[in-house]
C-alpha cells in the first residue's frame, strides 16, 4: 500500500494551482477560456454565496446544469464549503428528478435559466447562476478562498445510479476516497502542466469527477466539450485535434464508434486514452491499436467505490482474448470468493468483493440495502473494515491480474450506464394493461446492444401498444433506460424452479 499525503482535500491542491499560477490556463469552453486565478476566484464568491444561503458542511447542492464553465464552477464551489455536489442530469425526466430532489434533499439547486421550462424545482432554494440577477449580486462576495477546516471524512459527491425497485439509489463517495483515487492516478499516467483533459463524460457517471478534478489538481488545462457533444464523433475528433488533446476517457462501445470516424487516427496530440464502464472487446482494443500510437488503459470500478480500483495497460502485442481489468490501484483490496465468502485460488472464477479506502460511505436513506451490500471485511479482523459485494464474476490469473466475466444478476453496462434490469421491469409492470415484465439486453441487426422488454397482457386485453408503454416508460426513465424494442407473448418461459428463463426468451419483432 502507498501512504498518500492526508493534509489537503481536491480543491486546496487546486487552490495551491491558482495561487502559484493564477494566469495559467484553466478550462476552455466554446472557444472561451478561463485562468486558475479567475476560476478560483469565480468558485470562492459562489463559495461565500452558498455559506451566505445556510448550506452547511455536510449538506448536499444540487447540480442541474448543462456542461458549460458554471458546472465546473459549481462543482469547485461546493466543495469548498464541505458539501457534496448531487448531479440532476437535465436530459433526465421530471419524475426523476423529482425523487432524485426528495430523497437527496439538497439545502439548494444550482440551476441555469433554459434548464427551467418544466417546473421541476418547486419549494425549494434555486439559484439561477447565470442570470443578470444573480451575477450583479455575486459581484459582492469575496474572492479569497473560505478556507474553512473541512474532513477528509466529509461527503464530496452523491451520483444517483438505477435500483432494482423502481426507483435509483445514491451513492455518497467521501474526500479521503477521491483524493486517494487521483493522486494514485497522478503517481501512475504523471500529467503535467502542457497537458490537456477532455471533459466529456456526463456529470452523472462518476469518470467525470477524475476528468473534472485531475487536470486541475496539478496544474494542467481542461477542455469542455459542448452538452451532448459526448455523442458526436466528428465534432470530438476537431474538439482534440484544435484543443490538443493529451488525456481522454471512452466508455467502450463509444470508442468503437470513434474509430470508425474517418481521420480519427490524425488526433495526433493523444498520448493516453482511458476506457472504463463497460468489457473492453480485444477486437476493439486491437482496432485501437492500428489506428494509434499512444497508450490504451482498461479501468474497472463501480460507482459505489471512488471512481476505479483495478487497471491495466493494454499492449498491441497481447495475445488474451479477455482484456483484463488489471490489478488493484493504491490502497484497495480485491477479493474473488465463492458464495460463502472463502477465497477462491487463481483461474476459478467468483464475486469480486473490494476492500479499501476507495468504498463509498454507502446508500443514501438506505440503511437496509447498504448493510447487504457493504459487509463486514471476512479477511481482516479490524470489526470497522468492509468490503462492496459487486455482484461482478471475475477470477484471479496467475499474474496477479483480475479479468472481467461478467455480472451474476440482472445488472448490465450499456454505453457506460449501469442499469439494474429490475428498476425497468418495475415501471413497465406498474402500466395499466401490463400484467408481467421482462427486460434484457439483446444485440440488434446492427450488433448494436440494446434493451428489448418482453410483456404479457393483462386478461382481457387483445394487444399491447409498444409505442404508449415505450412513451409512459420514457416520462419516468433517462432516455438509456427505454427499450428500444417491446415484444407481446401469451406467456413468460419459465425454468423448473418457476423463475423467469430469460435464456428461452424469443427472438424480438423487429419489424416493431
Amino acid at each position: 500500500d502507498k501512504e498518500y499525503p492526508q493534509n489537503k482535500l481536491v480543491h486546496q491542491y487546486f487552490e495551491e494551482q491558482a495561487r502559484t499560477y493564477p494566469d495559467t490556463l484553466a478550462l476552455t469552453f466554446a472557444g472561451q477560456s478561463m485562468t486558475y486565478g479567475e476560476l478560483n476566484a469565480k468558485a470562492n464568491q459562489l463559495a461565500h454565496y452558498l455559506m451566505d444561503s445556510g448550506v452547511e458542511v455536510g449538506n448536499f447542492v444540487g447540480l442541474h446544469l448543462e456542461r458549460s464553465f458554471d458546472m465546473v464552477v459549481s462543482i469547485i464551489a461546493t466543495l469548498k464549503v464541505g458539501a457534496a455536489y448531487v448531479p440532476f442530469d437535465p436530459s433526465y425526466p421530471k419524475e426523476r428528478l423529482d425523487y432524485m430532489k426528495q430523497d437527496a434533499n439538497p439545502a439548494l439547486i444550482i440551476s441555469q435559466q433554459h434548464l427551467l421550462s418544466a417546473d421541476v424545482f418547486t419549494d425549494i432554494h434555486l439559484c439561477l447562476i447565470d442570470s443578470d440577477s444573480f451575477s450583479q449580486r455575486i459581484e459582492d462576495y469575496p474572492e479569497q478562498n473560505p478556507g474553512l477546516a473541512l474532513d477528509l471524512d466529509g461527503p464530496a459527491y452523491a451520483i444517483y445510479t438505477s435500483g432494482t425497485t423502481g426507483q435509483p439509489k445514491g451513492v455518497v463517495n467521501q474526500h479521503h476516497a477521491i483524493l486517494n483515487r487521483i493522486l494514485w492516478m497522478q503517481d501512475a499516467y504523471q500529467l503535467v502542466a502542457d497537458d490537456c483533459v477532455l471533459q466529456k463524460t456526463p456529470f452523472s457517471f462518476d469518470v467525470s469527477v477524475w476528468e473534472f478534478l485531475w487536470p486541475l489538481m496539478v496544474g494542467a488545462r481542461l477542455a469542455i466539450a459542448q452538452p451532448e457533444g459526448h455523442k458526436d464523433p466528428v465534432y470530438l475528433r476537431d474538439l482534440i485535434i484544435e484543443q490538443r488533446v493529451s488525456h481522454l476517457h471512452f466508455v467502450p462501445s463509444m470508442l468503437q464508434v470513434f474509430l470508425q470516424q474517418e481521420a480519427a487516427g490524425s488526433c495526433g496530440s493523444i498520448s493516453k486514452v482511458f476506457c472504463s464502464g463497460e468489457a473492453l472487446p480485444y477486437s476493439l482494443q486491437q482496432e485501437f491499436f492500428s489506428k494509434f500510437k499512444c497508450e490504451l488503459h482498461n479501468l474497472y470500478g463501480p460507482t459505489e467505490a471512488a471512481i476505479d480500483v483495478t487497471s491495466w495497460q493494454c499492449s498491441p502485442s497481447s495475445e488474451q482474448t479477455i482484456v483484463p481489468i488489471g490489478k488493484p490501484i493504491a490502497n484497495i483490496q480485491c477479493y474473488v470468493v465463492d458464495p460463502f465468502n472463502n477465497p477462491l485460488p487463481a483461474g476459478v472464477a467468483g464475486e469480486l468483493l473490494i476492500g479499501g479506502i476507495g468504498l463509498a460511505q454507502g446508500y443514501l436513506n438506505k440503511p437496509e440495502l447498504t448493510a447487504e451490500k457493504f459487509i463486514q471485511n471476512p479477511f481482516d479482523n479490524d470489526k470497522s473494515s468492509r468490503v462492496y459485494r459487486t455482484g461482478d464474476l471475475v477470477r484471479y490469473l496467475s499474474d496477479g491480474n483480475i479479468e472481467y466475466l461478467g455480472r451474476l444478476d440482472h445488472q448490465i453496462k450499456l454505453r457506460g450506464f449501469r442499469i439494474e434490469l429490475g428498476e425497468i421491469e418495475a415501471k413497465i409492470a406498474a402500466l395499466n394493461n401490463v400484467k408481467e415484465a421482462v427486460v434484457v439486453a439483446k444485440e440488434d441487426k446492427t450488433g448494436n446492444q440494446v434493451l428489448v422488454a418482453y410483456v404479457t397482457c393483462q386478461e382481457g386485453v387483445e394487444k399491447h401498444d409498444s409505442q404508449k408503454i415505450l412513451e409512459a416508460v420514457g416520462k419516468q426513465l433517462p432516455a438509456f433506460m427505454v427499450p428500444s424494442n417491446v415484444t407481446a407473448l401469451e406467456r413468460l418461459p419459465l425454468s423448473p424452479n418457476g423463475k423467469v428463463n430469460r435464456k428461452a426468451l424469443p427472438e424480438p419483432d423487429w419489424s416493431e
